[in-house]
């Protein structure tokens, strides 16, 4: 049953074995193809979980994840996350209350929120509000497109100052021009910006059924 990816529960009644149920939860359709999008982008995807390892290793295998640390309790995992950030930056996943420790040691705290616990959501940094995991990578990949236009209206900004200052300062250009100018490039920099705001919605959602995964994970840089 744990290689098959479930947790055997014994049942007895009176000191006798009457049997064995195997309980698993759920993998979200979309799991497998976020964590090899998180791959594609650049991340380490590891899972930190307090199932055992045999049914752990089951599940990240079915997923597409390769390091896997089980049996694991929440200041386990804390102290992992804490040893992963010497590494590299690390943003821990999760949503439940055994994941806060974890949450609040990570340079990025990430909770599903829709299907989170309320101590989770408090604990982290971030609350994804929705139940589809794609909202993660996409996340990720929003706030990279976000900076890269930061710093182009930073440089922008900073390109027309040193041009206009010397050009201003030797007479060059008059006033009124060096105002037209900045107000000009403001009004390009403000609509660069906006860019910053738009997201590209979801495809739909994958559809059918798979195999068990414990969502809390970790994707690293």
């Amino acid at each position: 049953m744990q290689q098959a990816g479930a947790t055997a529960v014994l049942i007895e009644e009176n000191g006798s074995l009457l049997g064995a149920v195997a309980v698993r939860d759920e993998l979200r359709p979309e799991a497998a193809q976020v964590v090899a999008q998180l791959r594609r982008d650049g991340y380490h995807v590891t899972m930190l979980t307090g199932d055992n390892t045999l049914t752990a290793t089951a599940l990240a295998r079915e997923v597409g994840i390769d390091e896997v640390h089980a049996d694991l309790r929440p200041e386990d995992k804390a102290a992992l996350v804490a040893q992963l950030r010497t590494q590299r930056r690390t943003a821990m996943v999760g949503d439940g209350v055994n994941d806060a420790p974890a949450l609040a040691t990570a340079d990025l705290g990430i909770a599903m929120g829709a299907m989170g616990t309320d101590v989770a959501i408090e604990t982290a940094d971030v609350a994804l509000m929705g139940e589809d995991l794609r909202h993660l990578p996409q996340a990720f990949a929003h706030a990279r497109r976000a900076r890269r236009i930061m710093l182009q209206n930073v440089g922008l900004s900073l390109a027309i100052i040193i041009v206009l200052m010397p050009l201003a300062l030797t007479g060059v250009l008059g006033l009124a021009a060096v105002v037209l100018v900045h107000e000009v490039a403001e009004v390009v920099v403000i609509a660069n910006g906006v860019r910053a705001g738009r997201t590209r919605p979801l495809p739909q959602a994958i559809t059918g059924t798979a195999a068990a995964v414990e969502r809390p994970a970790l994707a690293t840089r």
